[in-house]
């Protein structure tokens, strides 16, 4: 049986609990907790930000290219991209479960609900019937050469700020494929340990989940983050980058938010942000990048700010 077909092709987990449409109801499930790790920073790191170093500037030669191959000092570019790992961690009391569904292949994206572990009996819904949720999200399957897997469009995105708060450049990344990637260091009682229970089955399953690679066809994807672990995309994916090209020297911030509209439903939101100031330079005390860019332009982080929207200090 393929990976994709259903949550329950690697194991049987009770169908039981159903989303939260009200404060009773809220009060029955475990609900995840999103935290925006640092930005710039590997997946579970836990030191100083300041001194994370997954990230770099890239000048490449197709302005379009998803991941386009970072071109030597003196090699004639059309494009500069500031690249960066972005990583989302659960601290919660609940697994982020997202269960994806469509009618028939023709229809080209799936509805994406959440489900919720039952606060009462440990239970977890083993299907996409049994999740239901005010606010469903989108999944879509991406067919670029390094991708070919559903992603959950809107989970995480990221901006070039000005200290005031403009932004200056959005990102162009369309999705997320959610699974356990790493495990975060804090103490968090509900990390599953034990791999008998629902949550540790499901975990089980997130460790190895592929979000229907190379499945096109498939009509059910299930996805997401167990409490304790963290799903991280590093700097070299197609897409990790905001576009430097047409900004002028100054200072900005790198804004990351994951759920940024709140239609996953969470313990808390406070902690969805992270940002890192910085100071952006283009060579020879220009303002601007030139037509042709053989050199890409000085970056350099003035401070990291987790859990802070704005990290510049304006003035």
């Amino acid at each position: 049986m393929r990976r994709y077909a259903a949550l329950s092709a690697t194991a049987v987990l009770v169908a039981a609990v159903v989303g939260p449409s009200n404060a009773q109801a809220v009060d029955s499930v475990l609900l995840p907790d999103l935290r925006q790790a640092p930005v710039g920073c590997p997946g579970g790191f836990s030191g100083d930000p300041a001194r994370c170093a997954d990230w770099d500037v890239c000048v490449v030669a197709d302005p379009d290219a998803p991941n386009g191959e970072c071109l030597g000092r003196g090699e004639p570019g059309r494009a500069a991209r500031l690249r960066f790992t972005t990583s989302a961690d659960n601290i919660g009391d609940g697994p982020l479960l997202i269960y994806g569904s469509r009618g028939s292949a023709a229809e080209p994206t799936m509805t994406a609900r959440q489900a919720f572990q039952s606060a009462v009996d440990g239970s977890i819904p083993g299907s996409y019937a049994a999740a239901q949720h005010r606010a469903p999200a989108t999944l879509y399957y991406e067919p670029a050469p390094a991708h070919t897997h559903w992603h959950l469009l809107g989970f995480e995105h990221f901006q070039l700020r000005t200290p005031a708060g403009d932004a200056v450049v959005v990102d162009r990344k369309t999705g997320f494929c959610l699974g356990d990637r790493y495990e975060v260091d804090d103490e968090l009682a509900r990390r599953p340990d034990d791999r008998t229970t629902p949550e540790g089955r499901l975990a089980g399953y997130l460790r190895l989940n592929r979000c229907g690679h190379h499945a096109p066809e498939a009509l059910e994807v299930a996805e997401g983050i167990s409490v304790g672990y963290g799903d991280d995309y590093k700097h070299t994916v197609d897409f990790q980058w905001l576009d430097l090209t047409g900004v002028p020297s100054g200072t900005y911030d790198v804004v990351n938010v994951v759920n940024s509209d709140r239609t996953l439903v969470e313990k808390s939101y406070d902690n969805n942000a992270s940002s890192v100031a910085i100071t952006l330079r283009w060579p020879g005390g220009a303002e601007r990048a030139p037509a042709v860019i053989t050199a890409p332009p000085l970056v350099r982080v003035v401070r990291s700010c987790p859990g802070q929207e704005r990290c510049a200090r304006r003035g």
